[in-house]
């Protein structure tokens, strides 16, 4: 069981840089921000399933927090952009 989680692990680390990827070579503001968001995403799936591969149910919590951390921030980001847009 344990093999499947760390195989679990390398492959979320291995996601993780296809979005770092994607938000350093996008075209458009929302493309990199999604990228970004990806990213946080894929953080907290492996915060978790590091913390249940050691054996620490407390880093479900941590895990939690940064999500609302991301979320919040992805909607900071998002109004910062939207009212700061250039007029067409």
């Amino acid at each position: 069981m344990t093999t499947v989680l760390a195989a679990v692990c390398i492959t979320i680390l291995v996601v993780m840089a296809l979005a770092l990827a994607r938000a350093f070579n996008a075209d458009t503001v929302y493309d990199r921000i999604l990228g970004v968001n990806m990213f946080g995403t894929k953080t907290v799936l492996f915060i978790a399933v590091v913390g249940y591969l050691m054996g620490r149910p407390d880093f479900l919590d941590i895990a939690i927090v940064y999500a609302l951390i991301n979320f919040i921030g992805m909607v900071a980001v998002l109004r910062f952009f939207e009212y700061t847009a250039p007029i067409d």
